[in-house]
């Protein structure tokens, strides 16, 4: 199912609403909203990354998609995101942070769909192996599970 990116319109979800954008974007489905079902945000590539997590043991799989997509995708123009978590856990994320680095919205870890009990549905993991400045606790403090939203400001 592609995701359709013509000015101002994305094709509405047909499956549950796994992730929400709004704030400073041009391209909606649902009124100033962007909604994205699980099968919409996997139309938008896969990226894979291969790392070992404050939060797991052992080196892990993750699959999803990058979040400069996502932004793309959307028509963000802001300079940060409010990303919020289903138990309303939110940070302020830079959205270079996104544009300068392959940061994943993960869907998928070691080939399994996540659970909300397992972190998901969506992740954000950052590339902190591959790039040794994001090994820091402020950075540590974006890595979004449950994510649920994302506001552009």
């Amino acid at each position: 199912m592609p995701v359709s990116a013509m000015a101002g319109a994305l094709q509405a979800p047909t499956g549950r609403v796994i992730l929400t954008v709004s704030g400073k974007i041009t391209n909606t489905n649902a009124g100033d909203r962007a909604e994205f079902d699980r099968d919409m945000l996997e139309a938008l590539g896969d990226s894979e990354l291969a790392l070992e997590t404050p939060w797991t043991d052992g080196r892990q799989v993750f699959n999803g998609v990058l979040g400069s997509k996502l932004l793309d995708v959307v028509g963000a123009s802001g300079n940060t995101i409010a990303a919020r978590a289903i138990n309303d856990y939110q940070v302020s994320i830079p959205i270079s942070d996104l544009r300068n680095y392959p940061v994943l919205f993960a869907l998928k870890q070691n080939g399994k769909y996540m659970r909300v009990r397992e972190k998901g549905p969506i992740w954000i993991i950052y590339p902190r192996e591959t790039y040794p400045e994001l090994d820091t606790d402020q950075i540590t403090d974006r890595w979004v599970w449950q994510l649920s939203e994302i506001v552009i400001k």
